[in-house]
């Protein structure tokens, strides 16, 4: 397998972690900091791979995680494991600590975690269903105890997600930028089904 370049992760988290926005190269340069053409270099190389597919819109070239192609859907994955596995020490504490939760499909750590080295509390969010709602409810309670810090979880059932990130809720689209602790695969099964028309 070749080595994948910070650039190139860079690239794919922003593309599957924004699915409300549409980008171009220009546009995706601005969010990752590097310039347009470089940033154009590596989705030419993602799409020649399959990890994207482009779509002309007016004169701009837009392009999109293909979730379509098995091979993508992996990679993609691959790179949202390796994001939270790369963190540094503070934040790989409490990916430590929230890995525990076992009622959650998907668990994605968020917030002032990631960028303050003494935040108020910790944003989780968790994507589970109905059914296994009140275990994990009780699993948060149980964390809050034993940890200094306040747990302040953002619940979501996998159909309310998607019709979250669809309608354009902030709060959920913020939260989905964060580093996703458990279910990589399944957020990127929500990641296709909220591209859906």
């Amino acid at each position: 397998m070749k080595e994948i370049t910070k650039a190139e992760m860079d690239v794919v988290l922003a593309l599957v972690k924004s699915p409300e926005v549409i980008y171009n190269a220009n546009s995706l340069s601005k969010v990752i900091g590097i310039t347009p053409m470089g940033t154009l270099k590596i989705l030419k190389r993602l799409e020649q791979e399959s990890i994207v597919k482009s779509k002309k819109i007016g004169k701009a070239i837009t392009y999109k995680v293909n979730v379509e192609d098995p091979y993508a859907h992996q990679y993609v994955s691959l790179i949202l494991a390796r994001e939270a596995h790369y963190a540094n020490p503070q934040i790989k504490r409490w990916i430590h600590e929230i890995k525990r939760i076992k009622g959650a499909e998907v668990i994605v750590l968020f917030g002032s975690v990631l960028e303050k080295s003494n935040p108020n509390d910790i944003d989780v969010l968790l994507v589970t269903d109905q059914k296994r709602f009140p275990k994990l409810h009780q699993e948060i309670e149980e964390l809050r105890v034993m940890n200094i810090k306040k747990i302040h979880p953002m619940y979501q059932t996998y159909g309310d997600i998607i019709k979250n990130i669809k309608k354009r809720d902030k709060p959920l689209l913020n939260a989905i930028k964060g580093i996703v602790v458990l279910g990589q695969e399944k957020f990127m099964e929500i990641y296709n089904e909220s591209r859906k028309e």
